[in-house]
């Protein structure tokens, strides 16, 4: 039994306090789905292909929804019925076929959904700082997930190239994206990036250091 002597591991109970927040994030999920037509797998296969104007193969995207092929294949399918996905020959072979979002499936994403979630009132009720603080967390904890190999590299400001962090004296606005030539602050790094170009391995490496170390 837990007492304020014997507790749990700190860790044990930060995972607690996740899976709480997760299960208000399924709750947001199953009502923006509903309001497009789809299924939380359905929107989250969706959200993924959207700014990819490239596609993804199915490998990739049972990978970044962490669920198995087959499933991912079901919900494709399910999609390309409801002609909000369509598949795409790269002429590569057999396998050369990647599934991408059609306009059909971008205007279900634009369906009028402007409630706040539960999870989003959440974060509201933190302060500014908080904000900021929990959202660099976030960052720390998905990098550290990609470098493990346990979910593919994200779109994020850390992972790519035209990154370049505390480049500027200005405390509010440190860091520096090459792709539009501005200075950002640390509430604006970006978790998920359309311009977003993966930087090789040691550049990576390089720039997160600098990140980290502030």
């Amino acid at each position: 039994m837990e007492t304020p002597k014997n507790p749990t591991s700190v860790n044990h109970r930060i995972r607690e306090g996740l899976s709480r927040i997760a299960i208000a994030m399924r709750m947001d999920d199953w009502s923006r789905a509903k309001v497009s037509g789809v299924n939380p797998t359905q929107l989250a296969i969706l959200e993924l292909l959207e700014g990819r104007k490239d596609g993804l193969v199915v490998k990739d995207i049972a990978a970044n929804l962490g669920v198995s092929q087959p499933t991912a294949t079901d919900s494709i399918l399910a999609l390309e019925r409801k002609r909000l996905v369509a598949k795409r020959n790269t002429g590569t072979g057999k396998r050369g076929v990647n599934v991408g979002i059609t306009l059909e499936g971008l205007s279900a994403l634009k369906v009028d959904n402007s409630a706040t979630g539960i999870a989003e009132q959440a974060v509201e009720a933190l302060a500014a700082h908080e904000q900021e603080d929990l959202l660099i967390i976030l960052v720390k904890m998905i990098r550290h997930l990609q470098e493990t190999d346990a979910i593919p590299i994200q779109r994020m400001c850390a992972s790519c190239r035209y990154f370049v962090p505390f480049a500027h004296t200005e405390a509010a606005q440190p860091h520096h994206c090459n792709f539009v030539d501005a200075a950002f602050g640390q509430r604006d790094i970006r978790i998920d990036c359309r311009e977003h170009e993966t930087a090789d391995p040691a550049s990576r490496a390089a720039t997160w250091d600098v990140f980290i170390q502030g």
